[in-house]
């Protein structure tokens, strides 16, 4: 090798992973810096086989990923041409490895000096202070990446060719999306097996002055009412109709809200499902963005910290910041003590929540530097950060009670009466917390008769499915995955089609279900919660040195390897079990028609396949439309392809809906039913015909029904 160059001229290369991060970080770094990106892993498993020496203590064979093997050559010539190498892919296990690979990769062509550094936040002084204090590569979080990356190898990599051989060519499965999937499925079949109750709730308008306010009944004859058809809900008000109507009771309540903590993955991303609509993937796509840098005026700056994290730690410089800035801008809202939160048991507590790094970035200040989902993304965060240091909020609710013969009403309204928190509070502003509008009324004032009476007809509703929310907050509080993990749990299975999104709402498909079935019925001391989260916690325990990876896999593979071994042996191949013969012929060349189950659901393909390749979309049910023998089949839009459902006769008949057939017809009209969904009603099946009102409800339940989730 050259002699070094002098301490003057000494060039440092940087690595970080992605162009965007290396675009900031360069603009920070200045003269006698080069900052490359890697692109994320160059040196990986390769995905054609398993590629793990079982025999040699389970030690993985990686290999140059394809496709990148010219990146890394120039790599290694941009570092033989540098005096120091500075490794700072992302501050977690999968940068650590990364930064170990490429270590590897580059010391084999220079003898520069390679180190280590990380960053929680992407700002100058973060950056300037990593670089000065670079670190050598943490052992231990490598062999964390290793002992995960190995155990799902090696369970992924022995399930799927079991499920090839069993019942389908390209099925596969995975360690931790298989319990997701398990969760999803079991919630399922509570839907599916929930049967709607008939109830009926009764307000009334009522007046004082000028002022008409709604109540609703809480009480009939000293008891809570039990309104179970309309029946009953008329006679209580033919009884009442002309009842004096007086204030028996007022109460007035304070009710003290704290503020939440600041972020951490799975919050952002539940909060962000239910407030912007954003999918768990985009919610972390949008967030790295945040973190890489934006391009703000003239300069590119990293609005947020590292966005994967299961802490609420704040760094005690942000701390002094934001207080500095609430004392500024609200004063009155400003605690005496900085406010500190728990971290929950099962955090790494490797890095701080999610927050800006800059304190006077507003979101409305920098709103035109932002796409709209930049700015909503980023609009939370803030508010959520800077709350958590103010003071608590303290809302009045007043609830007075109205006699009207047997009848008591009852008519709530809250108002804000400490803002506290909520002063910096937009996107995140909880309405709910305030609610109607009283006049002033005093017990025993005598009001006019009641004006008009509401009653209305409800069903109760049965569990919710998982929404992208909804699953991350359980995949947490069961402790499945890790912050990085989450979105990509949920993606695996969309693009599997083992889930479908139907109305924000995650559903098994018939394939996803049979899957699942047979995995928790052949492997459900791996397929089960219990044994995901004590993975997690043992992948823990390797990144604290406290076990032997290769010993943590050791203990796990002999039993489940002698498990799969034993279902080979011993289950039937269920192959071709799915198929179903059909009356249909096939209209190319007369032989009969099959059910069969592919990727994306059913489908009808003729049996003389491979001779004949014709196939079709199954008929869902029969057109409904008088005069037309066709078939219900679901088709697609063009341009976004959304599904929805038509007759097979078009466009002779031109019958369409987006809601998906059931296997049922209407007992009343005979048209086929469908299941809707709604906020009031939750899932509930309807019938098709704008001219019938039949509602699936308890009094009416065929247990042949079934939910269409294929």
């Amino acid at each position: 090798m050259a002699a070094k160059k002098s301490a003057k001229s000494e060039s440092t290369l940087v690595i970080v992973e992605s162009p965007a991060k290396a675009k900031t970080i360069e603009k920070y770094l200045g003269k006698g810096f080069t900052v490359k990106a890697s692109m994320g892993h160059l040196i990986d498993l390769p995905k054609s086989r398993m590629a793990i020496q079982i025999e040699n203590n389970f030690e993985p064979e990686y290999i140059t990923v394809r496709g990148r093997a010219k990146l890394l050559k120039d790599l290694q010539k941009d570092a033989k041409k540098s005096d120091h190498v500075l490794l700072a892919s992302d501050p977690d296990r999968e940068g650590e490895a990364i930064a170990w690979h490429l270590n590897n990769a580059l010391k084999e062509k220079t003898d520069a000096d390679i180190k280590r550094v990380v960053f929680n936040e992407i700002t100058p002084n973060a950056i300037k202070e990593a670089v000065k204090n670079p670190r050598e590569i943490d052992e231990n979080l490598v062999n964390a990446q290793k002992a995960r990356r190995v155990l799902d190898r090696l369970v992924g990599y022995n399930l799927s060719p079991l499920l090839w051989e069993k019942v389908k060519n390209g099925l596969s499965a995975g360690r931790v999306q298989s319990v997701a999937l398990r969760l999803i499925c079991e919630r399922e079949k509570e839907v599916e097996d929930f049967i709607p109750e008939e109830y009926w709730t009764l307000e009334a308008d009522f007046q004082k002055g000028k002022t008409m306010f709604t109540a609703q009944l809480v009480r009939y004859k000293n008891q809570k009412p039990e309104l179970k058809n309309e029946e009953t809900v008329n006679k209580i008000i033919s009884e009442i109709l002309n009842s004096e109507c007086k204030v028996i009771d007022k109460k007035e309540t304070d009710k003290t809200i704290r503020p939440k903590a600041p972020y951490t993955t799975s919050k952002l991303q539940q909060d962000a499902a239910n407030r912007l609509g954003f999918t768990s993937k985009k919610t972390m796509q949008v967030a790295q963005q945040l973190y890489e840098g934006v391009q703000i005026g003239n300069s590119r700056v990293g609005l947020i910290t590292y966005m994967r994290t299961d802490s609420v730690r704040i760094a005690k410089s942000a701390l002094d910041d934001v207080r500095s800035w609430i004392s500024k801008n609200y004063p009155n809202q400003l605690p005496p003590e900085s406010i500190t939160y728990a971290v929950g048991k099962s955090a790494q507590d490797a890095h701080e929540c999610i927050r800006p790094t800059y304190i006077d970035y507003t979101p409305d200040s920098i709103k035109e530097y932002l796409t709209r989902d930049q700015y909503r993304l980023y609009a939370i965060i803030w508010e959520r950060f800077f709350s958590s240091q103010m003071n608590n909020a303290k809302t009045r609710t007043t609830s007075v009670e109205i006699q009207a013969g047997d009848a008591v009403f009852r008519a709530s309204a809250s108002k804000l009466v400490e803002k506290g928190f909520y002063s910096v509070m937009k996107v995140l502003s909880a309405k709910e917390e305030l609610s109607g509008n009283l006049p002033s009324l005093a017990v025993g004032e005598v009001l006019s008769n009641a004006h008009k009476f509401y009653p209305e007809q409800h069903f109760t509703q049965g569990p919710a499915r998982y929404t992208d929310a909804s699953i991350v907050k359980m995949l947490e509080e069961k402790g499945i995955g890790r912050p990085s993990t989450y979105a990509p749990i949920i993606s695996v299975l969309l693009d599997r089609y083992y889930v479908t999104r139907n109305n924000k709402q995650l559903m098994p498909t018939v394939l996803g279900k049979m899957i699942s079935k047979i995995l928790v019925e052949t492997f459900p001391e791996v397929i089960n919660e219990h044994f995901t989260a004590d993975i997690e916690n043992k992948l823990d325990e390797v990144e604290q040195n406290k076990i032997v990876w290769n010993n943590m896999i050791g203990d796990f593979y002999g039993d489940f390897k002698k498990r799969i071994d034993e279902v080979e042996s011993t289950t039937e191949s269920i192959k071709g079990f799915l198929d179903e013969k059909t009356n249909l012929t096939c209209e190319k060349c007369g032989k009969p028609m099959l059910k069969k189950l592919g990727r994306f659901g059913y489908f009808l393909a003729c049996s003389g396949f491979p001779e004949c390749h014709n196939t079709k979309s199954i008929p869902l049910a029969k057109c409904p439309v008088t005069g037309c023998n066709g078939d219900i089949v679901e088709r697609k839009s063009k341009g976004r392809g959304k599904s929805f459902f038509g007759c097979t006769n078009y466009p002779k008949c031109s019958f369409i809906t987006h809601f998906k057939p059931i296997d049922s017809n209407c007992p009343k009209c005979g048209w086929f039913l469908v299941e809707k969904f709604d906020k009031k009603n939750g899932n509930y099946k309807s019938c098709i015909n704008p001219d019938c009102d039949y509602l699936h409800s308890a009094e009416n339940n065929d247990k042949n029904e079934d939910f269409g989730t294929d």
